[in-house]
């Protein structure tokens, strides 16, 4: 039990706090008024302080000796100028000597106000202070200034720059003079200090929206301000970039108030006073009516308070009388009526105030951080002068009466409270609180308690020795269990039926009266919404439940910008499992529901569990480092190896960058470069290997890169080969660089210069218009995420990223940089399990995991950018190039039919452009017979016939029979027949032609007049990406229209929304009209419609969005180089873009006939990748994740409860893709599930991520990448072999297959080496596994084809591992240091009758070496086995466990060595 005595020793941190941080608070009508002219949000602002210089005096040695020891203060004020009223916190500032009559203050000021009016000033007085005798400072006004914030418009923000203020006689006081109040311009006024002025810079500081609930407003504090809640800043300014501290959720149970000298007495002494104190105040009445005021309701208000102001709005719950000891609930009715009895006749048991349910509190570990309890009682009396009346006649009315309070600090003392009961003293009196209310005094309670004897001392030092008190439990949320559903339903139906239960009162028909609280307060706890007990995100930080919450270190979320990549790798950025409990349903029933539903049944509750997957992927953590560690040794190594060097288009070297120091960005300078080419250059040089347990030292042997730069197609690359100096004699603590070299297809290391080389070029015939800078943007912000392969196994090694920042050359003709980056992968551990356990085989999807961060190697690479001259004349023409236009304005001339009538002067005109030669018509066969060749035309001569004559039939026969002629000639074998037949022939097929004529013409005319109105619009579009547009339509009649838009892609639509409308107005910068409900949408409509004027155009806003795209992939594999190729040379794959296509969009009357067609050709352009992302599942299951976002604020919006619209799509339809919106502070992750495919299929697809609205663009496109693989669930115990059998089918063709696993040493395949596969067989293979880590682990099996390096069959290895059971237990202590380690010796002896050989086997093989690795002894005898333990440099402890196995690798006996480095 955790007992407080009393508020001033244990809440010292937060009274200084406190007591420092007390204000005035501005003036009413001022606040109204900023209300009423604008919006009430609090905006931050920064006040530099730089020098005040001094009006100049004349020298002399008696001024000298005054002056020297004066120093100088400033003091900072805000001033309502319109009411003459001074208001917040006056600041004060160092004192600061004069100098050369300046006065150097160099001090930041922060504050945030909602009262941006003309009105709201900073006064600013200078003040000297001189010593006094008794040592204290005497101040003296030296002049004041004022600082005018804001202008006559109330939106406008503080201008920014230097101000220069001249300094003015007098004191500040001279402001409340009368003649002063309507100036607004006060150096009229006030007379001027010559030479005087202060030099200051004011301007807006949108990063205080972060904080802005831990310092109240129109508070001026400097950087160094003690602030709790904010972490402290190594350079001294905290307010600059605030960052928070965590918050954490605790819960506050078993709350109960005992009030003295007991709470029936001190309640029925309390309504005396009250009873008096109103009749005093009213006119007499007769006796017998003194109790006529009733306590109607007993809150409670609940708090975090940081000594400034509140974190959060203070909880309001409802306290509920209980008899001390018993749980059950007291009557309301008996309650009432022992209140209005006398005060003898109380209850058996005495009574305390209660909390019947938890109550949700977040908490961040400060010492000056207090939680605040205030004791409030609701009264009701009647209303009215005549009190004669009975209560049930008199309209009553409510009021609030604070009668205690308290004040509890838990991170003051290092006392553990977590599951103690807390005591705390409640306080009452007039001393200030933080609710700033009046409070019941604890003496006047004292002197109205009932009257001692004076022959009992000891009585009456009983009762004053007796205090309130508040106790309850505090406890982490986070690890606090779930409680039964039932229960909390329980709990929370019986706190709505207390709220809704109207209190006691003599009157039956008494109106109920609602609660005094604001409407946002909750009236009782509630369930709080989606709580994340989340473990650490690093695995060296310990996870043991005895450690309090806030003793682990947690690391800042990451806040990326919108258009910066998110370039940390998905599995390294996976944080640890968490205990994750999804939205809970809302309990608490509604007042309209009726008694039988709920009867229906409880409502389940959702309990939090553990994936056995890790479901969260976080973004922002375990970022590869890019610094190098390489010593002198390796950087020579490399630059010995002959790797081609970056040159310049003069052929000089390019300027090397260090990737450690910040890269200045001018986009001014980069667009004036007048090298306008660029052609970038990605030099992979070597690869660095790190040990790893579970592969061989030489692992890998050969890989190869998969990546995507910018917009261009993915890149994947040849194999390369891992060479090894064999003259150079490498240490084990500093393995030397392998340099990397390609290899042919025929398997033989490329003779050319090592290294692979990838080159893109960038230039004004690859960027389209206006792309430039976004381009250079990429460049700026962005990272290009690169995975690590092995090209022997196509099992993923590690990624890594680069930063692209710096390949911007700044106006330098070619830059180069080197980077050393870490190549990391993530290993998921489960918790260890005893092998004797009783849940053995029994291990379910709740057991938690643990991700490892894994150390893979790291990849030297080398980027450089060449500055390229471009073509003059391709230059000038890309300059004045147009910038596309987003207004569709149809053309007026048309390359179709005119209209008109069909003249003969349309027609010729027509048939001039459209002259071609005749064809034979392409008739249906089944409607046709076929046409008979051989026919001869040489007797019909073409003759001039008007078509509408007729005789035009006989110009139709001598077209007819020219087709015949020309085919005629063809065939050479054609046969002879008589004119006359001939004739015959033709005038039957004549005949047959006429339809399909007839209807040919009508097409021909219907599709000339539909060109003539056809307005064409190529569109350049990506994924995800919105494209704005407007068609300008206009009605060509001379009546009014009623058009209807209908479009013939979903991808293309009309924007309906007047607010969609005008936010993408706003974003292309279109300076159109709007008008707002131009559309109406009829069920059942093609499309909306929209009325016209006649002879009116009007602008159709159009938006062009698709989030399709092709996922076709390259397979899995390296790339092979044709023979005689450099190793500049990568293979480039198809890029994923939308697809090409037209859309119309048809613009018809009521009668269906089109007035207007746009017709956009859509140009498919490829997009930016910004995450990728590779997971792994088992085949034919759903695959279920989550990625958490990071917090998306942006600091511009200055709007602390302003929320980002976040939303997702994706880009293959039968992926589910979603996102949920939570309340603040909570994390939001996007849900996925994908449907399994077989193995090894790798299904590819990509995931939008928008913060906008109406989704304009993608702020994160996701590349994500689900491997498909056959799952085998393997038990086994550490130590000791098992054997699975796997089964591996042959294909259609023949192929020579190899197996390798991600865990050599742990995992064997039998047959090891390459066998071959014939098609439709079957292969049995055998998997030995035999791991030395305890837990649940995910490792993986490749079958390969050899010969083309695809992917044949992949499998996913779910193990889990147990602890052996001991034999024996040993401890040994090694002295650290000094080179030498230390040997013992255990005695092991056959259990068998028989001669026995056993093999020795250790978990930590680089800690213990066996003098013999085998020995064999006979029956019953002893044999020794020598140990030899490894030398440590620091001290510390590990248990080493030793198997004794026989040659089947069945263990025998394990023993356990306790290892003490001391």
């Amino acid at each position: 039990m955790v007992k407080t005595e009393d508020i001033s020793t244990m809440a010292e941190g937060w009274r200084e706090v406190f007591e420092s941080s007390r204000l005035v608070p501005p003036h009413s009508q001022t606040v109204r008024l900023a209300a009423d002219s604008h919006s009430s949000r609090s905006h931050g602002f920064q006040l530099s302080l730089s020098r005040l210089t001094a009006a100049h005096r004349p020298e002399s040695q008696e001024v000298s000796d005054l002056e020297q020891d004066l120093t100088y203060q400033l003091r900072v004020t805000l001033f309502d100028r319109n009411h003459q009223h001074f208001f917040g916190k006056t600041w004060k500032s160092p004192p600061q000597k004069m100098k050369n009559n300046k006065i150097s203050f160099n001090e930041v000021l922060y504050f945030h106000t909602s009262l941006q009016l003309p009105s709201t000033v900073v006064v600013l007085e200078l003040v000297s202070l001189s010593p006094r005798p008794d040592g204290s400072l005497q101040a003296l006004g030296r002049g004041f200034t004022v600082l005018e914030l804001f202008t006559n418009k109330p939106e406008a923000q503080a201008a920014d720059g230097d101000r220069r203020l001249n300094l003015h006689h007098g004191s500040p006081r001279s402001l409340l003079h009368p003649m002063l109040k309507d100036t607004v311009d006060y150096s009229s006024i006030l007379k001027t200090i010559d030479g005087a002025h202060l030099i200051c810079v004011v301007k807006s500081h949108p990063a205080l929206v972060s904080m802005m609930h831990l310092l109240p407003e129109n508070v001026l504090v400097s950087g160094d301000e003690n602030i709790p809640g904010l972490t402290a800043s190594a350079a001294g300014d905290a307010l600059l970039r605030p960052q928070l501290l965590k918050m954490l959720p605790f819960t506050l149970n078993r709350l109960t108030i005992s009030l003295q000298p007991s709470l029936e007495k001190f309640e029925s002494q309390l309504l005396q006073l009250i009873n008096v104190d109103c009749h005093n105040t009213k006119q007499p009445g007769p006796e017998g009516t003194s109790r006529t005021v009733v306590i109607q309701e007993r809150r409670l208000h609940v708090g975090v308070h940081n000594g400034w102001c509140f974190l959060e709005k203070p909880q309001v719950v409802v306290l509920e009388p209980f008899a001390s000891g018993v749980r059950g609930r007291a009557d309301s009715a008996s309650k009432q009526s022992t209140l209005a009895k006398d005060s003898s006749a109380t209850s058996s048991l005495p009574q305390m105030l209660a909390l019947r349910s938890n109550l949700e509190i977040r908490l961040t570990n400060h010492q000056a951080l207090a939680v605040i309890f205030q004791l409030e009682y609701v009264f009701s009396a009647p209303i009215g002068r005549e009190t004669m009346l009975s209560a049930t006649s008199t309209p009553r009315a409510a009021f609030l009466q604070c009668l205690r309070w308290g004040i509890w600090c838990p991170f003051q003392d290092s006392a553990d409270w977590k599951g103690e009961e807390i005591q705390l003293v409640l306080q009452g009196g007039a001393k200030p609180n933080p609710h700033g209310v009046m409070v019941y005094s604890t003496e006047t309670s004292a002197k109205t308690l009932s009257p001692v004897p004076l022959s009992a001392p000891g009585a009456a030092q009983e009762v004053s020795e007796a205090k309130d008190m508040i106790m309850f439990r505090l406890s982490s949320s986070l690890e606090r269990k779930a409680s039964s559903p039932k229960a909390s339903l329980r709990t929370k139906q019986e706190d709505v039926s207390c709220q809704r239960r109207s209190p006691s009162s003599p009157s039956k028909g008494q109106k109920h009266i609602p609660p005094a609280s604001p409407p946002e307060s909750p009236q009782g706890p509630g369930l709080s919404l989606s709580q994340l007990a989340a473990t650490s995100r690093y695995p060296t930080i310990s996870h043991s439940s005895s450690a309090l919450p806030w003793q682990q270190s947690f690391p800042s979320l990451l806040h990326p910008s919108p258009l910066a990549s998110a370039h940390q790798l998905s599995h390294v950025a996976c944080s640890a499992v968490s205990n994750i409990a999804h939205l809970e349903m809302d309990l608490q029933l509604d007042r309209d529901v009726s008694p039988s539903a709920q009867d229906e049944g409880d409502q389940l509750q959702e309990l939090p569990f553990t994936p056995v997957h890790a479901p969260v992927i976080t973004l922002g953590m375990n970022a590869p480092s890019s610094c190098s560690v390489s010593s002198r040794s390796s950087l020579a190594h490399l630059h010995s190896a002959g790797f081609p060097d970056i040159v310049d288009c003069r052929g000089q070297v390019a300027e090397v960058l260090d990737p450690t120091e910040p890269v200045p960005f001018d986009p001014q300078r980069e667009e004036t470069d007048p090298l306008q080419g660029n052609l970038l250059v990605f030099q992979f040089l070597a690869f660095t290997r790190i040990p790893t347990a579970g592969v061989g030292p030489n692992w890998p042997d050969n890989i190869y890169f998969t990546f995507q730069f910018y917009r261009f197609p993915p890149v994947t690359s040849q194999q390369l080969k891992l060479l090894t100096g064999d003259t150079v004699q490498q240490k084990a603590g500093d393995p030397l660089p392998c340099v990397l070299a390609s290899i042919n297809k025929d398997g033989t290391v490329n003779s050319g210069s090592p290294g692979l080389q990838v080159q893109f070029r960038v230039d004004e015939s690859f960027l389209r218009p206006r792309e430039k800078r976004w381009f250079l943007r990429y460049l700026a912000l962005h990272t290009m995420h690169i995975d690590i392969w092995d090209s022997d196994s196509l099992l993923l090694i590690g990624s890594t990223a680069i930063e692209l920042k710096y390949m911007l050359r700044q106006g330098k003709t070619a830059v180069q940089a080197l980077h050393e980056v870490e190549v990391l992968t993530t290993d998921y551990v489960g918790e260890d399990t005893l092998l004797a356990s009783a849940d053995l085989g029994r291990r379910t999807a709740s057991s938690p995991m643990t991700v490892h961060t894994i150390l893979r190697g790291r990849l030297h690479i080398r980027t450089g950018n060449i500055g390229c001259p471009v073509d003059p004349g391709r230059r000038r023409a890309a300059d004045v190039m147009s910038s596309p236009s987003h207004i569709i304005t149809p053309r007026k001339v048309t390359g179709g039919f005119r209209g008109g009538s069909l003249s003969s002067r349309n027609i010729l005109q027509l048939n001039a452009r459209n002259a071609a030669q005749a064809q034979r018509l392409q008739i249906d066969q089944a409607h046709m017979p076929p046409f008979r060749r051989g026919i001869r035309a040489d007797t019909i001569m073409p003759a001039e016939h008007n078509l509408n004559e007729p005789d035009g039939g006989r110009h139709k026969l001598n077209c007819m029979a020219a087709v015949h002629q020309r085919e005629g000639k063809e065939d050479a074998k054609a046969t002879k027949v008589t004119d006359q037949t001939k004739e015959a022939r033709l005038a039957r097929e004549l005949q047959h032609i006429k339809p399909f004529e007839e209807r040919n013409k009508t097409e021909a005319i219907a599709n000339m007049l539909s060109q003539a109105i056809t307005t064409q619009h190529l569109l350049y579009a990506s994924l995800g990406s919105a494209e704005y547009m407007e068609f300008v339509l206009k009605n060509p009649f001379n009546v009014p229209q009623t058009i209807t838009i209908h479009s013939d892609d979903s991808e293309l639509s009309v924007i309906t929304n007047i607010e969609e409308w005008r936010y993408f107005k706003a974003l292309t910068k279109t300076p159109t009209s709007l008008e707002e409900n131009m559309f109406h949408l009829d069920e059942g409509a093609p499309g909306p419609r929209v009325y016209l004027r006649p002879k009116e155009s009007i602008h159709i806003p159009l938006k062009y969005q698709s989030f399709l795209c092709d996922h076709t992939m390259a397979l899995q594999g390296p790339s092979f180089l044709p023979t005689g190729k450099s190793s500049e040379m990568a293979k480039k794959n198809l890029s994923n873009i939308v697809a090409a296509k037209t859309i119309k969009v048809m613009f018809k009357t009521d009668d269906g006939k089109p007035v207007a067609i746009c017709q956009v050709n859509v140009e498919p352009t490829p997009h930016v990748v910004d995450q990728t992302f590779r997971l792994y599942h088992p085949e034919l299951c759903f695959l279920k994740k989550a990625i958490r976002l990071p917090p998306w604020h942006d600091p511009s919006v200055g709007d602390p409860d302003a929320r980002s619209h976040i939303s997702v799509r994706c880009s293959d339809p039968n992926i589910i893709c979603q996102t949920r919106m939570l309340v603040p502070g909570e994390p939001q992750d996007v849900y996925l599930k994908v449907p399994g495919s077989p193995s090894p299929h790798i299904k590819m697809f990509f995931v939008m991520v928008f913060t906008d609205k109406w989704m304009a663009a993608p702020s994160q496109i996701w590349q994500i990448y689900v491997h498909f693989m056959e799952r085998v669930d393997v038990s086994c115990v550490t130590g000791q072999r098992n054997c699975q059998s796997l089964v591996l089918r042959g294909k259609q063709a023949v192929r020579k297959v190899q197996c390798f696993s991600s865990h050599p040493q742990e995992i064997e395949v039998d047959p090891k080496g390459v066998f071959v596969l014939p098609p439709a067989a079957v292969q049995e293979l055998q998997l030995k596994v035999q791991p030395w880590r305890a837990g649940s682990r995910f490792l993986y099996v490749n079958a390969v084809d050899v010969e083309h390096r695809r992917l044949v069959t992949a499998w996913l290895l779910c193990l889990s591992v147990h602890r052996p059971v001991l034999s024996k237990a040993f401890e040994v202590c090694v002295p650290v240091g000094g080179g030498r380690g230390s040997s013992r010796k255990i005695t092991y002896t056959n259990p068998y009758t028989s001669s026995r050989k056993f093999l020795l086997r250790s978990d930590h093989p680089d800690l213990l070496q066996f003098k013999e690795d085998k020995f064999q002894i006979g029956g019953g005898e002893s044999y020794t086995i020598g140990l030899r333990f490894a030398p440590s440099q620091s001290p510390g402890s590990v248990e080493i466990l030793v198997y004794v196995n026989n040659l089947e690798e069945k263990t025998e006996e394990t023993f356990c060595v306790k290892v003490s480095y001391s």
